[in-house]
């Protein structure tokens, strides 16, 4: 095996940090295209556990074949060899099926993901490892400064998300330009694959690459952070929650208007009131201030949520239109309207839909913001129209805006909203 790279290379020291930030003995699942940085991820990390410093981590790799380009398979074997080469175990999972005519890069991402999640639960691994670089950072918030100049989102990418609420995926190379890690290859003797996609100017990402990226305002982690934390103190302190109702008291009202953090927080439960994974687009936010503003005590409609504006707070609540019934086949589990996780638990199947002016709550007498957000309850029966048995059945509320991707710095946020629903918290990072 060659020598380990000199200790002051840039791509060593952040592989070694990034290494000695477990705690305790970890399984890492390494996402590699073949490209250069996934490649110069994979190598600088097989090249370090195998001075066996580290002992308590074990590796493992896989490849996501997105079957959208011929040769795209012999690449995966590519990659295949080199794991073996380095005597680390490799999968390759294909993207199977018939691809979306629009959104493709967003979908591919997305699949991408998602059979990255199931590889790592089924081998085990406690994190899924993504070798994106200060050159994609730079990306990321040029191309979200062009959509939303003053949103939320130009603190770009995160060092670590969770994703589907079930492993979280690790950027170890965040802080490092693509030009070390090639570098670090070619100094080493090892070769990549260049993906032709990269250079296709028909996806937004190359245009802006070939165009460059100018300096941005951002928000550091450390401020999104702090402003998640103080978003979901005032969550904790001003909301309740009970059946798909949530309020918020007279006075908390005002406090959402005079600054960041409290607006925030609004937002984020509304999308989750909602179910919606997107906080409220610019107009319809601005729409909502102005309403809160005026002080009436009306009603208005946004992001699929009723926000019902009385002497005695403000309550939120989902609008009982556009709520689709699903089937749920026997022992399945499935998401309902963006809003709640369904599991079937019975024989037979079962049929999951709004319930209407028939919210079944018993000897509960509803009034106002009650009685509307009951209707938009979940009701579940059996196919013949009979209630399904409470044992029949599980159903949790989903935290729609972080139910795929959680970055960290917005976990207290998160774990907020999971405690005004009675849910469990989020788990942290394994490497914190």
């Amino acid at each position: 095996m060659k020598a380990v790279a000199r200790a002051e290379n840039p791509v060593v020291e952040a592989t070694g940090r990034f290494l000695k930030s477990f705690k305790r003995p970890a399984r890492l699942l390494v996402a590699i295209s073949g490209g250069s940085d996934s490649t110069g991820l994979f190598v600088a990390l097989a090249t370090l556990c195998a001075t066996g410093r580290y002992p308590g981590i074990t590796l493992a790799a896989c490849t996501i074949d997105h079957a959208l380009r011929a040769g795209s398979a012999d690449e995966a074997r590519w990659v295949e060899a080199l794991c073996a080469r380095h005597g680390i175990p490799h999968v390759t999972r294909r993207w199977e099926g018939e691809k979306p005519a629009s959104g493709l890069q967003a979908a591919a991402r997305a699949k991408r993901y998602d059979l990255l999640v199931e590889v790592a639960t089924e081998l085990g691994a406690d994190s899924i490892l993504a070798a994106h670089t200060s050159d994609d950072q730079n990306e990321t918030v040029a191309m979200r400064a062009k959509r939303s100049p003053e949103g939320i989102g130009l603190s770009g990418m995160a060092d670590a998300v969770l994703l589907n609420g079930a492993v979280w995926l690790l950027r170890p190379f965040l802080s490092l330009e693509r030009a070390s890690v090639r570098a670090f290859l070619a100094a080493r003797g090892e070769t990549w694959l260049d993906d032709p996609s990269n250079r296709n100017s028909h996806f937004e990402r190359v245009r802006i690459r070939e165009r460059g990226t100018a300096a941005n305002p951002t928000l550091s982690s450390q401020d999104r952070h702090l402003l998640s934390e103080r978003a979901a103190d005032f969550l904790i302190e001003n909301v309740r929650a009970e059946r798909g109702l949530f309020s918020i008291g007279p006075a908390a009202v005002e406090a959402l208007l005079a600054g960041p953090t409290a607006w925030r927080g609004l937002l984020l439960l509304a999308a989750t009131a909602g179910g919606r994974a997107h906080a409220l687009e610019t107009a319809a936010a601005d729409r909502l201030r102005a309403f809160l503003a005026s002080g009436r005590l009306s009603r208005l409609t946004a992001g699929r949520v009723v926000f019902d504006r009385r002497r005695d707070g403000l309550f939120l609540y989902r609008e009982h239109r556009g709520i689709e019934s699903l089937a749920l086949p026997a022992g399945t589990v499935t998401l309902w309207d963006g809003r709640y996780r369904a599991a079937n638990m019975t024989g037979q199947p079962i049929v999951v839909s709004a319930a209407g002016d028939d919210e079944g709550q018993g000897d509960v007498v509803l009034r106002g913001p009650a009685l509307r957000a009951g209707r938009a309850a979940p009701r579940l029966k059996f196919e013949d129209g009979k209630m399904v048995p409470a044992d029949g059945a599980r159903v949790d509320a989903s935290i729609a805006p972080y139910a795929r991707f959680l970055p960290r710095f917005d976990l207290p946020l998160a774990n907020a909203l999971a405690g005004i629903l009675g849910g469990r918290p989020f788990s942290s990072p394994p490497n914190e």
